[in-house]
């Protein structure tokens, strides 16, 4: 898809009795998605962009517990972690780059979420957050 982001790292799972093969359009996000994180990879110095769960199909997704609204299911979001930096740093070098992002969120601080617009067209929200047991807020 993109130099250091190919569509098998964003389509792997760890339920593989499932088809988690994206259509057309989901495909068409995660090429945005994959422009986006190459962004990232030059945003944190060129260290490497490790991919947690990126597209997730509905059986999928729901085999991890999450909703069916989230942008993991059109092929708009990553999980990602990045070795030697903490979701912290990894937010805030995001931040700074002031990056097109939809969201971006810091995970229970084991893992950073990022994504595009589900529409194509849309204008990124930019809107960024903290999970983790305390619940959903504002970063």
């Amino acid at each position: 898809m993109t130099p250091n982001f190919t569509l098998e790292e964003l389509t792997i799972t760890d339920h593989r009795e499932f088809f988690n093969e994206p259509n057309p359009s989901e495909r068409a996000n995660l090429q945005r998605l994959a422009e986006l994180l190459e962004q990232v990879k030059i945003a944190i110095g060129g260290k490497p962009v490790m991919v947690n769960s990126a597209f997730r199909c509905k059986e999928v997704n729901d085999a991890v517990g999450s909703k069916d609204t989230s942008q993991h299911r059109l092929g708009c979001a990553a999980d990602i972690r990045v070795p030697g930096m903490t979701p912290d740093a990894v937010v805030k070098a995001i931040i700074a780059a002031k990056l097109p992002f939809d969201q971006l969120i810091r995970e229970f601080d084991r893992w950073t979420h990022i994504s595009v617009p589900n529409d194509p067209k849309g204008k990124p929200r930019g809107q960024v957050l903290i999970i983790d047991r305390a619940g959903t807020r504002p970063y």
